[in-house]
C-alpha cells in the first residue's frame, strides 16, 4: 500500500509539473504580447482584468498614448503573472483614471452611435 501511495504522489508531481510548464509557457507568451503592446504605445501600459467566461480572463490594456486593446488569458493567475512580468500596472476597475486615459477616434464614435441610434450596421 505504501508503494501505491508513493507512485500516486509521483504521478501527481509529474502531471503538476506538466501543468506548471504549460502555464509558464502561456504566461511568458502573454507577457511578451503585453510588453510589445506597451512598447508600441508609448513605452508603458495600464491594465484591468475582468472575468468574461468560463476559463477566460480579459486583460484590457491602455497604452501611454491612449491606444487600447484586449488580450485573453486562461486564468486569473496567468493574467496577473503576465502583467507583472510586462510591468503593467493593474487597476481594480476600468473607470476614473484608467478610463480617462483611453483615446477614441472617429471609428469608435461612429460604431457606438451606429449601434445606439440607427447609424451604420455592425456588418
Amino acid at each position: 500500500m505504501a508503494d501505491t501511495q508513493q507512485a500516486d504522489a509521483a504521478d501527481e508531481q509529474v502531471d503538476g509539473g506538466r501543468t506548471d510548464k504549460r502555464a509558464e509557457r502561456r504566461t511568458a507568451r502573454l507577457a511578451k504580447e503585453i510588453a510589445a503592446f506597451a512598447a508600441s504605445h508609448g513605452g508603458s501600459a495600464d491594465g484591468q482584468l475582468a472575468h468574461i467566461a468560463r476559463g477566460s480572463i480579459r486583460i484590457a490594456l491602455v497604452g501611454a498614448d491612449g491606444e487600447w486593446g484586449n488580450l485573453v488569458a486562461g486564468t486569473q493567475d496567468i493574467a496577473r503573472a503576465a502583467a507583472g512580468r510586462a510591468g503593467v500596472t493593474l487597476h481594480d476597475a476600468f473607470d476614473g483614471e484608467l478610463a480617462a486615459k483611453v483615446r477614441t477616434g472617429p471609428y469608435e464614435w461612429s460604431r457606438m452611435a451606429g449601434i445606439q441610434v440607427g447609424g451604420p450596421s455592425n456588418t
